[in-house]
């Protein structure tokens, strides 16, 4: 079938082609940006925290006196620890899908002017490793020595682990044994390297930047409590444990928030991200929809402004499948047109949500993937008209004479 007269048809009908060519390029911009997004947060839902989230309770406490905090915190891991069902008891300033609380800039360089880098230092006490589940795979855990008085933002230690992908990321190509990190007023030397510890609040661009400093129970270790249990006495060790914050601390404030299993915390935590997720959804099933109905609606219509000459061409010789492949190809050349233009306006769309939300750029994968699924979107959305189209008869031809 010859081109030029689909276009010179087209050609005829310029504003209703170019609106239906709009709309597709608005499709695209959309779905492709909105899938990517989707994708990005099913990903990070998806995270591994590196930790056993499966047999740990957290219980954050507030209100506390900052000339008690030693004294409290020993009496409350004490009767932590006594917890029927209770194998391990931490303190620490944050736990992962809790809030941040060291989050701070730092640089690997002593020379450097800038604190360039940025990452989060969890703060835990002798039993925060253990408790947790962190797996070590190079160097050493902290020893008596590594441990110092929290007085201010990091301990008073010269010591501090750092996550694997996160070593690699700093010094690419070396090992992170032995190197310096230089963070607020002290120095600290990498000893050892964890698997994996996702930051309290993990995103798109950010999830294990993260470093372990050991901290003494004292000011600023004293607000997160972590609770290693026996499988599947979670639920009654979060009950005993709210019951023996009242009895042992009555002047204390539990955080309820922030307190709960730590597979509560990351349901909690992710929430707005799995909203999110079924909100684009909606949106691209409402997009597609309306684009749908748009490409049947002008097919329709130029069906039936067309009934005369497709009996013309029928009468001529022109087969039901000629006449078929006429509107899907015409069809066709709309949504290329659309997509083209959709294309230049996907990536405008991603440069204005990497500047405004901090986004990561658009894999240009999408783009095929987008073209693809809005070439078959428009074949059969197109299908129905072009079909009534092909049954129209040569008779017609001689209708209005």
């Amino acid at each position: 079938m010859q081109i030029r007269p689909i276009f010179a048809a087209l050609r005829r009908h310029r504003m209703a082609s170019f609106l239906i060519a709009m709309e597709i390029a608005l499709a695209c911009a959309i779905l492709c940006n909105a899938l990517f997004m989707i994708i990005n947060r099913v990903q990070l839902m998806q995270l591994q925290s590196g930790i056993d989230e499966s047999r740990l309770v957290v219980v954050s406490i507030t209100g506390v006196d900052a000339n008690e905090t030693a004294d409290m915190a020993a009496r409350m891991k004490a009767g932590f620890a006594g917890i029927t069902g209770v194998e391990s008891v931490a303190i620490a300033n944050a736990v992962p899908f809790t809030p941040r609380a060291g989050e701070a800039g730092f640089r690997i360089k002593a020379d450097d002017p800038h604190y360039n880098q940025q990452g989060h230092f969890y703060v835990g006490d002798v039993g925060f490793a253990k408790t947790l589940g962190l797996r070590l795979v190079a160097g050493r855990w902290f020893g008596p020595d590594d441990y110092g008085n929290v007085t201010s933002f990091l301990p008073a230690s010269h010591t501090i682990m750092v996550d694997r992908s996160y070593a690699e990321h700093l010094w690419p190509g070396e090992s992170a044994l032995g190197k310096q990190v230089y963070a607020g007023d002290g120095s600290y030397q990498v000893v050892g390297i964890y698997d994996r510890l996702a930051r309290p609040d993990p995103s798109v661009d950010a999830t294990e930047n993260t470093f372990v400093t050991g901290g003494l129970d004292g000011r600023g270790l004293s607000n997160v409590y972590v609770l290693r249990t026996a499988p599947d006495q979670r639920l009654r060790v979060l009950a005993d444990a709210r019951a023996l914050v009242l009895r042992v601390a009555p002047t204390v404030v539990v955080d309820n928030d922030n307190t709960g299993t730590l597979s509560d915390l990351r349901r909690i935590y992710f929430a707005s991200d799995r909203a999110m997720a079924r909100l684009l959804i909606g949106v691209i099933a409402a997009l597609l929809m309306v684009t749908a109905l748009g490409i049947v609606g002008l097919a329709s219509f130029w069906v039936g402004q067309r009934r005369k000459q497709i009996g013309v061409r029928r009468a001529l010789g022109a087969r039901r499948v000629d006449i078929l492949r006429y509107f899907q190809i015409e069809n066709f050349l709309i949504v290329s047109g659309g997509i083209a233009v959709g294309m230049v306006l996907t990536f405008g769309v991603n440069l204005l949500l990497m500047e405004k939300y901090e986004l990561p750029r658009l894999p240009w994968i999408y783009l095929p993937t987008a073209a693809v699924a809005l070439w078959v979107l428009g074949q059969l959305a197109v299908l129905a008209p072009a079909l009534r189209a092909a049954a129209v008869p040569p008779v017609e031809a001689t209708r209005s004479v």
